[in-house]
């Protein structure tokens, strides 16, 4: 028995989405590029914004926001919100970031977020990110394979295999080349074929790594990829905008940066981007105070990030009860302290769309000794009030350089947002 072949074309598509998106800035930039391909205007905030129905698309950062009013669309039209983040686990560029140490050439790198230190050992890793030039100019920019941070040999370490512990500062700094042979500047291999390093007043560069995402394992059941945290859940709500039937609500597709520090940022679920988005689209639509905060009473808000699969090797590190596996469908996920958001409610609006799509579903607990993460879904209905419900796909190895899903459930959850939009 093999994939359904639907599920391995977005499967397939999904792997194309995370290539052209190795920094939060690309994955916001095809986001835009996808829905404009579809037909949805490119607006920016500093323009006048035009009024009533249309499909639009606005990016801040490594944000981006795309929404559809429709035709008679009112003041107090509800709207339905897919949210999920651009960004994942890693290491950011220094500034000075060009060092060297006893003939090796190095990158100087800060660790972003949390990630597993040690997927990324000995791996064939890139740079990507945006530079901005004199003048203002912001480009994107990536190189091919280029850096790698090597392990120490067990013969220098005859412990490593009882616990390995890296230092995040000595230990994590990769290697570029060799003193005196090729380029000398990680900077300048940045920007090589895109602009002069002279050039460059600053820019976000984060490492990623260069294998590309792939099916595999028997009947091509799994999917092993980097940045599935999240970019699984930000290409699930964008085929959902791009393929749901018209609706009389106004959809919404919302992909924030800087989860993984906290989302406290511009373009963060914490900052105002959304609701600036929201009012200026509901100032189009004649909208004033009161007609403002029924619409959002009426609103929802479905949050989208990964979560935990229950790990072979450790079920004990998981509730003993609610056990969401690979290939089970999307889960809701519940925290009693409101690390998410879902409730009664919530769970009713999700089962009814997972059964309109034809799809499982399937619950996500933590353990009560293992404290679990959050996501936008608490941020988001913090800020505008707007109820919310936090869903994803069951995953292994979050947060590591390469993670892996079944090849079915992205699919499966793209199909429950769809019907989450009608």
């Amino acid at each position: 028995m093999t994939v359904d072949a639907a599920a391995l074309a977005h499967a397939h598509d999904l792997a194309a989405f995370v290539t052209a998106s190795p920094s939060s800035y690309h994955a916001a930039h095809e986001v835009a590029r996808r829905v404009q391909d579809a037909g949805f205007a490119r607006l920016e905030e500093a323009d006048p914004w035009p009024s009533g129905p249309g499909r639009r698309v606005v990016v801040r950062d490594g944000a981006a926001i795309a929404w559809v009013v429709p035709e008679g669309a009112g003041p107090t039209t509800p709207v339905t919100v897919l949210g999920t983040h651009t960004d994942s686990p890693g290491f950011k560029l220094k500034p000075r970031p060009t060092t060297s140490r006893y003939g090796w050439r190095q990158a100087a790198v800060e660790v972003y977020g949390g990630p597993l230190l040690n997927s990324w050992l000995d791996r064939e890793l890139a740079l990507a990110g945006r530079v901005v030039t004199r003048g203002g100019a912001e480009l994107l920019v990536r190189t091919g394979p280029f850096l790698r941070i090597p392990q120490l040999a067990i013969h220098l370490d005859r412990q490593v295999n009882d616990g390995l512990t890296l230092d995040k500062q000595r230990h994590t700094q990769p290697v570029f080349g060799l003193d005196g042979v090729g380029e000398d500047d990680v900077l300048a291999a940045l920007v090589d074929g895109v602009c002069d390093v002279a050039d460059v007043r600053g820019y976000d560069a984060v490492v990623v790594d260069t294998q590309e995402p792939r099916t595999f394992g028997a009947g091509g059941a799994l999917l092993a990829s980097g940045r599935l945290d999240n970019l699984l859940s930000t290409h699930a709500a964008l085929v959902a905008l791009l393929t749901a039937p018209p609706t009389d609500r106004i959809t919404v597709l919302a992909a924030f940066d800087h989860e993984e520090l906290g989302s406290e940022s511009r373009s963060g679920a914490a900052g105002p981007f959304l609701e600036d988005v929201l009012r200026r689209v509901r100032a189009g639509l004649g909208a004033d105070d009161e007609q403002w905060h029924r619409a959002l009473a009426a609103s929802w808000c479905v949050s989208s990030d990964v979560g935990h699969s229950v790990h072979p090797n450790y079920p004990e590190r998981h509730d003993p009860v609610v056990a969401p596996v690979a290939g089970g469908g999307p889960i809701l996920k519940i925290n009693a302290n409101q690390r998410y958001t879902s409730d009664a409610a919530g769970a009713a609006f999700w089962a009814d769309a997972c059964e309109r799509a034809g799809v499982p579903t399937q619950e996500f607990v933590s353990n009560n000794a293992v404290p679990c993460g959050s996501t936008i879904g608490p941020i988001t209905a913090t800020r505008l009030g707007i109820r919310t419900l936090d869903v994803g796909v069951a995953l292994l190895s979050m947060h590591s350089a390469r993670e892996l899903t079944a090849t079915v459930d992205p699919w499966y959850l793209a199909q429950a947002m769809t019907a989450a939009l009608a």
